[in-house]
């Protein structure tokens, strides 16, 4: 935790900019349900604070060996750090914001 409590950016005080990837299957339902799900948890709990990047193992499959992803869909954190990952159609909302540390598993924010 550093100086300006947690979740807050060391150097200039400010909210941390989340950056995270998605990794889908094609336009499967899951995937589309991930998409949606992660988009509305970050529009209600992290407005302008956040970058969402969409991998499709479909067209690029090579590119889930550097996240070692084994099951999609699949969210990593890239950032703020430590990196983390969620699996499933984040369609539990709780669970995505205790696995983006948005909330303790307690429910305290």
């Amino acid at each position: 935790m550093d100086a300006n409590g947690p979740g807050y950016d060391d150097e200039s005080g400010a909210p941390p900019i989340y950056e995270l990837r998605l990794y889908l299957a094609g336009h499967s339902p899951k995937s589309v349900r991930a998409v949606e799900n992660l988009r509305r948890v970050c529009e209600e709990h992290l407005p302008g604070r956040y970058r969402i990047e969409l991998v499709d193992l479909l067209e690029n499959p090579q590119l889930a060996r550097g996240d070692e992803i084994i099951a999609v869909p699949t969210l990593v954190r890239k950032l703020p750090v430590p990196v983390r990952n969620i699996i499933g159609d984040l369609s539990d909302t709780e669970k995505l914001l205790v696995g983006l540390q948005l909330r303790t598993a307690s429910g305290r924010q």
